[in-house]
Formats: structure tokens, sequence, C-alpha cells
């Protein structure tokens, strides 16, 4: 390439870059409007190379959807497809039964998603300029950032210092033969760490947890069709729990967008907080020793090994050490992670809490740029750290902005005489 980057095809109305569950169910949208679009990302990537095999999923059955607009191929029809157990609640889906749907919704829906990686994104008067690995640049007017939660894997400050042969995160294990005839230490409380723990010792590898919080939470095992009707009307059931105020969250993302900021933050740093999954608990309880109610306020590697310091609320002390620690301790979305954006990007980014403050449509404060999925949960409420916010995401999305390239099209329709008469006039 001689160092010169090519520029790969025309200009497209929008490009997508991420193509999980939001990407792929957005660009299914835009596809059925007739909407030129290119999408970028590897399929289900997230799901395929940062989660452990043998995971079951936290959300229930008929929460675990993409969604095309006409909801042709839900994960219920897939799995009927399939011959695959499902059922709407109350059996676990499987992290490999959810990959192959994903996969399946991607060839049927969006065949044509590029599997390139970008390197960096950069913007002009007419759009945004897409490097790729490739080293060629696509272009594009819009641009919807879906990159998930891959870019925000959290590491506490105490951890962060060590090298990855003792501390890794949670999302950097697809499997975990490596530690057999290990001891390890799972720090956390949700749904990865007990996750990650109880296949730890499944497979027989020595393990412990510690964490901040005096209890390990488990969902409760969803009996909708056993709860009396009082009941079922007083804690609804939604695609992200139960209850009215997460029914609030759940359908009402445009009414949780407009309330106060400080409102918006609180509750989602407050709402569903750290928890397993109800199918879990047989295996961590009583199988995975627990040290709980402890910080990790040190950590230092002594002859080969990690030695982590926990002190508790009392201020008492002690040690704990293990051959390797896994940090389950979660996303946490930064604007600054996202590098590949140009630096003149960024500084034009407002922000709160490093997310990006976003219209009613998903825009930044960068004109044509927009984010989504748990990039969007400080905009948009809860339902945004979850598969289940695709489908409004990518029905509000793509409503936009087929309205907005409609009216470029009309635009240029009543310019375009005005125009050619300017011409053959001189």
């Amino acid at each position: 390439m001689s160092g010169v980057r090519e520029f790969a095809g025309n200009m497209v109305d929008v490009a997508i870059i991420g193509a999980g569950p939001y990407g792929l169910s957005i660009a299914a949208h835009l596809k059925a409007l007739g909407i030129g679009f290119r999408i970028f990302g590897s399929p289900m990537k997230t799901w395929q190379t940062e989660m452990p095999q043998g995971m079951l999923l936290k959300s229930e059955g008929f929460a675990s959807s993409l969604y095309d607009p006409g909801s042709k191929l839900t994960l219920e029809h897939f799995c009927k497809q399939k011959g695959t157990p499902y059922s709407d609640i109350g059996l676990p889906v499987p992290l490999e039964t959810f990959i192959s749907y994903g996969l399946e919704f991607q060839k049927k829906f969006v065949p044509e998603l590029e599997d390139k990686q970008i390197v960096s994104v950069g913007q002009t008067e007419a759009g945004f300029e897409i490097g790729l690995d490739d080293g060629n640049v696509a272009t594009s007017r819009r641009l919807v950032i879906a990159v998930g939660i891959s870019h925000f894997a959290y590491l506490p400050p105490v951890l962060s210092a060590l090298s990855n042969e003792f501390v890794t995160h949670s999302s950097q294990h697809r499997t975990l033969d490596r530690f057999k005839g290990r001891e390890v230490i799972v720090v956390g409380a949700g749904a990865s760490a007990l996750d990650i723990a109880a296949l730890l010792s499944q497979a027989g590898i020595s393990v412990q947890i510690v964490a901040r919080t005096t209890v390990l939470r488990f969902l409760d095992p969803p009996r909708e069709t056993e709860r009396p009707l009082l009941l079922r009307i007083r804690q609804p059931l939604t695609g992200i729990g139960t209850g009215w105020r997460t029914f609030f969250y759940a359908n009402a993302p445009f009414a949780f967008h407009h309330l106060p900021e400080r409102f918006r933050l609180r509750a989602v740093k407050q709402t569903l907080g750290p928890a397993a999954g109800w199918f879990i608990k047989d295996q961590v309880i009583g199988k995975v020793p627990s040290n709980l109610g402890v910080n990790v306020t040190g950590a230092s590697i002594q002859n080969g090994r990690i030695s982590l310091e926990l002190t508790d609320v009392g201020g008492g002390r002690r040690t704990l050490q293990a051959d390797h620690v896994i940090a389950a301790t979660g996303y946490k979305v930064d604007l600054s992670r996202l590098t590949f954006l140009h630096l003149d990007i960024h500084s034009r980014l407002r922000s709160v809490d490093q997310t990006p403050i976003l219209s009613s449509t998903f825009e930044s404060s960068v004109p044509g740029l927009y984010f989504v999925g748990p990039s969007s949960a400080n905009a948009f409420g809860p339902i945004m750290r979850f598969a289940f916010g695709a489908r409004f995401t990518a029905q509000c999305i793509s409503k936009h902005l087929s309205k907005v390239t409609s009216r470029k099209l009309a635009t240029s329709i009543v310019t375009a005489p005005a125009r050619a008469v300017d011409r053959s006039s001189t």
C-alpha cells in the first residue's frame, strides 16, 4: 500500500461500528427502510470471545432476542427451527445457543456485514472518514457507535498495576483450562464473578470469592404462571426484572430521557445491582469459599504468587494468596477508551461521568454521531445495559435516520434544477 490509504466505495448515509445485538438490529431496520449503510465488526464478537464457555444468560428467553422489523427471527423462532429447548421464562439460555442465534440473524438480515476492525474515525465537512484495518477508508454522512462493552472492561487501581500473568479481567477468559492445578481468587459479586467461580469449581479448580458485599445476591426464580394475579399486578415482569420501577425503565426510555440528569445518573447506578442468575446459586453456595464484606486494599507478588490485602469494615486486615486473580469487576463506560475516535471528535463530545450526553434520538453533541447500547444508559436508562434495549433503540434511531435522509433527498431534488439553470445561463 506504500502508506497511502484507499477510499473504499462511495459515501453512504449511515455507517455502524459494532455487530452485536444493537448494531445488527439497527442494520436490519435500516435495510428494511431502504437507507444506505455499511456495518463493520465481527458478528457477536464480545459474546464469542469475552464470555466463558458454558455460561448461561441471566436474561430470560423472551428478553434475549435481536430485533428485525417484523420480529421474523426471534430467539424462540430460532430454537424451534433448530429443535433447541426454549421457554420464555424459567429455562436459562446457554451462551452457545445465543451466539448461534445471533450469527443466524446476521446471515439472514445483515449479510453485507464487513468483518473488519476500525482503527480511526475522523470527521470532515461531508461526514465521517472511517479507517479500516485493511488500510481502506470508508465514508459516511452519519455514524452509529454500537461497540457494546468490549472497550470498557474495568480493573480497580489496586489491581491494574500488576502484570497480566497474575491479574486478568473476567472478559479475557473464553476458556478456563489454563487454571487447572492452580489456585484462583475471583474478585467481585455480580453475575460475571459468580458464573466464572462456578465454572472454575465445576472444573475441579481451587477457587475463592472476594467481594465487598456482605451477602451474595441471586435473582429469584421466575414463576410467572404460579404467582397470584394480584402479585403479578403489583410486581409486573419485564425484560430486565420485576416491579413497577423496573417496568418504567423497561417501557419508557423516552420518558426516562426527559428526567433530571441527577435522577437519571443515580437510577442507572443503583438499579439492577450485582446479582447472579437464580440457576447458579446451588453451584456457588456451600461449594465456593467466599470472603465477603472486605475491600482489596493492597496487592503484591510474593514468591511467584499474588497476595491480596483484605480490609473489613471494622478496619481488620488479613491476606489471601493464590496463583492468579480474576477481576470480575464489571465494565465502566469511558469515552476516552474509544481511542479510534480522532482527538478533534473527543474535544467536541459533551459528556457526564465519562458517558456521552445524547439527544432523544441518540445523537451526541457532534452532529451525525450517535451512541447506542451501554454507552447510552445514562440517557435512556438501565434497559440499555441489556440486549432487550436493542428493540427500542433500533426502532427509534432508524425512524430518525429515515426522516433526516428523506429531508436530504427532498432538498437535493428541489435544488438540482436551480443549479442546472444557473449553469445553462453562464
